[in-house]
């Protein structure tokens, strides 16, 4: 439960960093959304993996490997995007519905499932006190 809380903390401020990148440069750059979304993920993406590492998990599947670590944490959150992209399209092309609430709401469709597949593939220990990819 404590790492649920605590991810849940970074989630709301990589959303918060995610948002602002978003919002700004369709905003004030005049860029498409469908360019922006993934901009935004990138940087909300950096900043979750950054403080899941330093915050929220103890135990690190590849605790020796963060290359590694970092990568599987953002090919995760791929999975993210295409629901944020397709739920972007929805709303706003389908629905016309504003971009950011828009964006809200596919951020609280991927957090649990993220969360998840975060926990068990990344930052788990094994039996015996053995840790995968050493």
């Amino acid at each position: 439960m404590r790492e649920f809380c605590l991810y849940f903390f970074v989630s709301l401020v990589a959303l918060a960093c995610d948002l602002g990148a978003f919002s700004l440069t369709m905003r004030y750059l005049n860029w498409s959304w469908w360019i922006c979304a993934p901009l935004g993920f990138l940087i909300g993406v950096g900043v979750a993996y950054f403080l899941s590492v330093q915050v929220v998990f103890k135990s690190r599947t590849y605790h020796r490997k963060p290359r590694a670590e970092m990568l599987v944490f953002f090919f995760i959150g791929l999975f993210g995007l295409w629901i944020t992209q397709l739920v972007l399209w929805l709303c706003i092309e389908g629905m016309n519905l504003n971009p950011e609430v828009s964006r809200l709401g596919a951020a609280g469709l991927t957090f649990f499932s993220n969360f998840l597949v975060r926990k068990f593939f990344l930052f788990r220990s094994i039996s015996n006190g053995q840790v995968m990819f050493k």
